[in-house]
């Protein structure tokens, strides 16, 4: 797999790819022919150029789009030696295929993650990666069809598999509470020795804190502002800019502002934010508190946390220290919505921290019942079969 040159990417750069003019879609068979358009783009580069702009705003988003995007184009061109405006069903059906198992240099370990020979998979996309790739791919084929580039979108004819779509699943990627109570105090027991050290510790120690306690995703962990803190009515909330640039308030407890005030005090920060301030939430590795922490960072800080959580559990639970590991940045998120749910919070005001659209999507996080059901199960029938156990003992 041969990667055409690619400028470096940068925020101001969506899309950099170059192919070869026979395969660049000018004259790809689904072009919508006749008609008005709503964009003036003559090939599919430029068209999903296009399409990526329209998420400018959501980095994060825009990151993910552009992954997909470039997987699809360079798999069409080299794979098929299709334009991704000639694609058909049938090779849809062809690339689900391919995200289950992409072999040769798509997913060689020993290429490097960027660059013009870089790999562009880690390895097989789960089923729920690859229906969130499809999703991503259908969204931006809908796109075209609506701006007249596109005669049809070849994944509207996919299959709807509703059984699965609509059976509820709850959501396992978070920590249970006394994982939580570990990584905590696990972070108390870094060295502080030099000041580097000690910096370490204060960013990583209430980074951790801020992203469980607001339940912030991590480009938005990465952007947010000391002033975006304020207090109404003697509560103190956190202003959010979150995906799509949709807005929110999230509340924040006494215990996180103190956490917020000794992170402040640590860099000679008054301990109050002001709404006048530029300082950054998170500060830069370097301490600037007008730069803020990338999105990047962010997530290995959080892994490092969780890695060294984890080791501490080798010997005692093997178990917890292997979910440790797995975990990352959104299972903080996570964890945040489900312990609110175990407290009883009301699902409203989970839906409205977590900024969800549906409060069906908060519902995932209701584990209680569950666990509370499972209880009542196990020991009903533990005590069904407990008299043959003690008879097997005593024979």
């Amino acid at each position: 797999m041969n990667l055409p040159a690619t400028a470096p990417e940068s925020p101001d750069t969506a899309l950099s790819i170059a192919l070869p003019a026979a395969l660049d879609g000018r004259d790809g068979i689904n072009r919508a022919r006749g008609g008005h358009r709503q964009i003036a783009a003559d090939s599919d580069v430029e068209a999903v150029r296009l399409w990526l702009a329209e998420y400018a705003g959501s980095p994060h988003t825009l990151r993910s789009y552009r992954k997909e995007a470039v997987r699809l184009l360079l798999w069409a061109t080299q794979a098929l030696g299709k334009p991704l405006s000639s694609l058909t069903r049938e090779d849809f059906l062809l690339y689900e295929r391919f995200l289950a198992a992409p072999t040769g240099d798509w997913a060689d370990p020993t290429l490097p993650r960027r660059g013009g020979t870089r790999r562009l998979f880690d390895g097989p996309l789960s089923e729920r990666s690859r229906h969130q790739a499809l999703g991503i791919i259908s969204g931006l084929l809908s796109y075209l069809v609506s701006a007249g580039y596109l005669a049809g979108n070849p994944l509207a004819l996919r299959r709807r598999t509703g059984a699965a779509g609509k059976r509820i699943r709850r959501v396992e990627r978070y920590l249970d509470h006394a994982l939580w109570e570990h990584v905590l105090a696990s972070v108390e027991q870094w060295p502080r020795l030099t000041a580097r050290d000690h910096q370490h510790y204060e960013r990583s120690r209430w980074l951790i804190r801020l992203l469980y306690g607001t339940g912030l995703r991590v480009s938005e962990a990465a952007h947010v502002k000391a002033a975006d803190f304020y207090q109404r009515r003697g509560n103190w909330w956190l202003h959010v800019v979150g995906k799509g640039g949709a807005e929110g308030e999230v509340p924040v407890s006494a215990v996180l502002m103190a956490d917020f005030a000794r992170y402040r005090v640590f860099y000679g920060l008054a301990p109050t934010p002001t709404g006048n301030e530029t300082a950054a939430a998170v500060m830069s590795v370097t301490g600037d508190p007008h730069r803020h922490l990338t999105p990047a960072a962010v997530y290995l800080i959080v892994k490092e946390v969780f890695r060294r959580a984890a080791a501490m559990l080798d010997t005692t639970d093997p178990a917890g220290a292997g979910t440790l590991r797995r975990a990352s940045t959104h299972w903080l998120r996570h964890s945040a919505a489900s312990h609110q749910a175990d407290a009883g919070t009301d699902l409203r005001f989970i839906q409205k921290n977590m900024r969800h659209a549906s409060i069906q999507t908060t519902g995932i996080y209701l584990h209680a019942e569950d666990d509370r059901r499972h209880s009542e199960t196990v020991r009903e029938d533990e005590s069904a079969v407990a008299p043959d156990v003690q008879r097997g003992r005593r024979s």
